[in-house]
């Protein structure tokens, strides 16, 4: 017979199993389910791209095409980064960290992923050698690439009320108080809220056929949560989510100060000890 705790349910390991079995056909569902979601992605019409889009990167000014690298497909993270920006935005950089380790696996699967944002390019390259980051970063500070794929609004198009973003159009921009989350992630991003707000984050993705780009698929907002590797580990853990507020950071603000990059030497190396 099963018991409670002052947080959960006490069961034998006989009630767990039929618990558990119940929830893995639920589970079963959800996986043929996504199956089905990710066979109508791909049965998505593509859409041809006629701008010249002129992207900086570390090897010097490239065309959309330029970004595939050789691979037929290509996955675009926007990534918030903005010009006013002092760094990277931390819901971003949290995704962002889950990038180097399958980013080869994509490029040996003929898909490339890069991130790109609309700050130049040296901000950008500053912020990923912070991040200790080795995927691709592009820069479309010069082009309208952001803009085209709902990632970057102006403060006209916010103050009048003319941003479209995640396939719907928002309100005017709304004065938000200091403890409001948008406000907490613009303050860990160096700028104000209504800055901050005007990047916004997306996954696109785009395939190269016979030298022709064609858009494939965006997605945006909640659409993002599958590839925020750390969310995936919290839904399996005994608490869940477990959240009350904004509770993540930039990786090396978990260091303690005297730990982080800031403090570290020119060649690049902590001048303290490593805490183990």
């Amino acid at each position: 017979m099963s018991t409670r705790t002052a947080t959960h349910v006490i069961g034998t390991r006989d009630e767990w199993l039929a618990a558990r079995l119940e929830l893995l056909e639920a589970e079963k569902e959800l996986t043929r389910r996504s199956d089905e979601l990710a066979q109508k992605r791909q049965e998505l019409p593509w859409v041809r791209i006629d701008k010249d889009y002129r992207l900086a990167t570390e090897e010097g000014s490239a065309s959309l095409a330029d970004l595939f690298r050789g691979r037929s497909q290509l996955l675009v993270y926007h990534f918030m980064l903005g010009p006013d920006y002092a760094a990277g935005c931390t819901s971003c950089s949290s995704i962002a960290d889950g990038f180097n380790g399958i980013a080869v696996h994509l490029a040996n699967h003929d898909v490339m992923l890069t991130a790109v944002s609309s700050a130049p390019l040296p901000k950008l390259q500053a912020f990923k050698q912070r991040m200790g980051w080795t995927f691709p970063w592009a820069s479309s500070h010069e082009s309208d690439f952001q803009r085209d794929f709902s990632a970057h609004f102006t403060d006209e198009e916010q103050r009048e009320g003319r941003i479209e973003y995640n396939y719907r159009r928002e309100g005017r921009w709304q004065t938000m108080g200091s403890d409001h989350p948008v406000s907490q992630f613009a303050r860990e991003s160096g700028t104000d809220a209504a800055t901050y707000i005007r990047e916004r984050p997306g996954v696109s993705a785009f395939i190269l056929e016979d030298g022709v780009v064609y858009h494939t698929y965006s997605t945006y907002a909640r659409g993002l949560d599958a590839m925020w590797g750390m969310y995936q580990w919290l839904d399996r853990a005994p608490l869940g989510r477990n959240e009350t507020g904004i509770w993540w950071k930039h990786h090396d603000r978990y260091l303690p100060a005297e730990l982080r990059p800031e403090a570290r030497s020119v060649e690049g190396r902590s001048d303290l000890p490593v805490q183990r």
